[in-house]
């Protein structure tokens, strides 16, 4: 089974480990290596801000920005270069066509955390001429674009700060993917108000099911079905079960969120969002070899076949053509 994930911290995991690329990595979640053979089309690799002042548990050590931006840059170009008979940046829909003609996979560029465009509308354009094609709003601090998911319902209500709010229709004019996961309530509505085109959710599950503030609740999967967007399956335990401190991700669950959304919000809602490297916890998928396993489940629970082909791969490649 062909598919497309939306958001994974590869990238990070191999720069805190001394990586040059991310074809090999035995001890991260996915590699180009392990994607080639799970028959992926396309993954979404962010450049995750690490947070100024707030320790993470991805490293203790601090950099500048600058310096970590360019240092993940070069890991990805340096697998494209190296490996570019099998995966090759994508930038619009186009290119990824022309990759996937070629029998390459495509890898897109992402910023989780839009704290590195610091308010400046001339930032946005050169990042999205170093190749950056979607950026997650906030992670979880509040930054030039607005504030975050909270379990503090003032901090949740707050929407987009007014650079946000000019920022939005510059990122679809420039053909920027507009991902609301990590974003406050108030931020989402307020993307919802103001954007021409579709946004997604990368990696963010419905709170129906799972509490935590970081899913979509119904009312925002339904406006998200209206805009066009996706929402994509995170595989954290936090975003699936019923119980926010479980350990536990398990792909019955997964289905769970993925008949809700669809429910509420159609089939052409749901995709994929992994969240690989970016989450921990005894995963039954825990590597990117192991996607198969999410589809064998949806088809053994009648899911049709046409159905588990949007949500792997057809959603996510409608929303590069619409907005890229």
């Amino acid at each position: 089974m062909e598919f497309i994930d939306l958001h994974c911290d590869t990238l990070l995991r191999a720069f805190t480990g001394g990586q040059e690329t991310i074809y090999d990595l035995p001890d991260c979640m996915l590699d180009v290596k392990r994607m080639k053979s799970a028959n992926a089309l396309a993954q979404f690799f962010a450049i995750f801000m690490l947070p100024l002042g707030h320790d993470t548990v991805f490293t203790s050590e601090t950099f500048e920005d600058d310096f970590y931006i360019e240092s993940l840059l070069k890991i990805f170009q340096n697998t494209m270069t190296q490996y570019g008979d099998i995966i090759a940046p994508a930038y619009d829909y186009k290119s990824y066509q022309a990759n996937k003609a070629a029998g390459k996979m495509s890898g897109f560029l992402t910023f989780e955390d839009g704290r590195a465009i610091n308010g400046d509308l001339d930032k946005l354009k050169k990042y999205y001429d170093f190749g950056i094609r979607l950026i997650s709003l906030t992670w979880n601090y509040k930054n030039c674009f607005g504030y975050p998911n909270s379990e503090n319902p003032v901090v949740m209500n707050q929407g987009l700060t007014d650079f946000g709010k000019e920022a939005i229709p510059n990122m679809n004019d420039l053909g920027i993917i507009i991902d609301v996961s990590h974003l406050s309530d108030g931020g989402f509505y307020d993307v919802a108000k103001l954007s021409k085109k579709p946004f997604i959710a990368s990696h963010s599950n419905y709170r129906g099911l799972s509490p935590h503030p970081r899913n979509l609740t119904e009312d925002m999967i339904r406006v998200l079905a209206n805009k066009g967007g996706v929402t994509g399956i995170n595989f954290c335990p936090k975003f699936l079960s019923s119980d926010i401190t479980s350990k536990e991700s398990k792909v019955s669950d997964m289905i769970l969120h993925i008949k809700k959304i669809i429910k509420f919000g159609g089939e052409e809602c749901v995709a994929i969002g992994s969240d690989f490297d970016g989450v921990t916890g005894n995963l039954e998928i825990s590597s990117v070899d192991k996607m198969p396993l999410l589809f064998e489940s949806l088809a053994k629970t009648g899911i049709s076949s046409a159905t588990i082909d949007k949500i792997a791969y057809k959603n996510a490649e409608r929303v590069i053509k619409d907005i890229l």
